[in-house]
């Protein structure tokens, strides 16, 4: 029996304070060795549990076992070296530290299979595993190898697409690359962003979708989005092609943000991942503010496509808030279920 507009969330969920630093991006591991192996299923574990309890339909690692959404997977490839660090810009906005491609990119082993197996192990449930996309992959890193962000991508491309076979493989329902680049760099998204997000999806089975959000509720982010004006018409420059292209699900960010409905309409025909929380707020939505985002979505996406979930991911989020926030998703969900039900 497949459900109506099923719930799921975009990425990541708070850790216990055990693991690591509660409320904080990159926050390193508070545990080692075996008892870090241990630390992370346990904390995989609770992570399913709250997401089974608030109702979640489509459930996920929540990226426990990840201090990064981006660098956790480049560290398990050859070719880039983490001791040396150049600063660089990431997406226009920010400076960081990052490791340095020095040779040819390559995977030499899976780098989340194993917990996607174990996540399987505990859950009936359809699962959604977050890779990094191509080109946040490449925007993250500094080059001094390839010397081309569009060849580098490419082979990134490859390696997530071995990675995604071997999750397919695993048990994992739907694949969601995470590409918040997709909507800084238009025209590279337009001449190769897309195309190589598709030679990562190339020969999958499972589902997948496109994660292009505006960002954790970080300072460095919240305030871009003040410099962006009333409306946020990004994705009107990216959904003509991305809805031609083999993804199967668009996932973008609603709640509270200027982004206008209506650009919905430029990817009719493709599953929507729709964001009914805010995740740069502290404050819990109510099951019938996240239904009434649903049903501004339904104006522009079929009910049967439509999939409620978060803008974005809620590490940096207090785990109470973070259950709420779930817990209104899913009760917010169930409201306008019900509406269509009764049609």
């Amino acid at each position: 029996m497949k459900i109506l507009l099923p719930t799921s969330t975009a990425g990541s969920l708070p850790k216990p304070s055990w693991l690591a630093q509660p409320e904080t991006l990159w926050s390193p591991w508070k545990l080692q060795d075996e008892e870090l192996i241990d630390g992370k299923q346990d904390a995989l574990r609770l992570c399913l549990q709250d997401q089974l309890q608030a109702g979640i339909d489509i459930v996920s690692d929540g990226e426990q076992t990840r201090q990064h959404f981006v660098t956790t997977f480049i560290e398990h490839l050859s070719g880039v070296d983490f001791e040396k660090r150049e600063t660089v810009r990431i997406r226009n906005r920010y400076d960081a530290s990052v490791p340095t491609v020095v040779g040819a990119v390559s995977r030499q082993k899976p780098v989340f299979v194993e917990d996607a197996k174990f996540l399987r192990q505990q859950t009936k449930q359809p699962i959604k595993w977050a890779l990094p996309g191509p080109m946040t992959m490449i925007d993250t890193l500094y080059d001094s190898h390839y010397k081309s962000r569009e060849k580098l991508a490419w082979e990134f491309a490859k390696i997530l697409n071995q990675e995604a076979k071997e999750l397919e493989a695993a048990g994992v329902d739907i694949i969601q690359f995470d590409e918040p680049a997709f909507n800084v760099f238009f025209d590279e998204v337009n001449d190769w962003g897309i195309a190589a997000l598709e030679r990562a999806v190339e020969g999958l089975k499972c589902e997948t979708a496109v994660h292009i959000c505006y960002g954790y509720g970080i300072k460095a982010n919240t305030d871009w989005k003040k410099t962006l004006g009333t409306e946020w018409r990004q994705y009107e420059e990216i959904f003509p092609k991305l809805q031609k292209s083999s993804i199967d699900i668009i996932s973008l960010e609603c709640q509270n943000s200027r982004v206008p409905m209506d650009l919905i309409e430029l990817i009719r025909g493709k599953k929507v991942m729709v964001g009914a929380i805010d995740v740069a707020t502290h404050n819990i939505e109510t099951p019938e503010e996240v239904a009434d985002t649903l049903r501004k979505a339904l104006q522009f996406v079929d009910a049967d496509k439509l999939y409620p979930s978060t803008n974005c991911g809620m590490t940096p989020l207090p785990r109470r808030v973070a259950r709420g926030k779930l817990n209104a998703l899913s009760l917010g969900a169930h409201i306008v279920r019900k509406e269509l039900s009764n049609k």
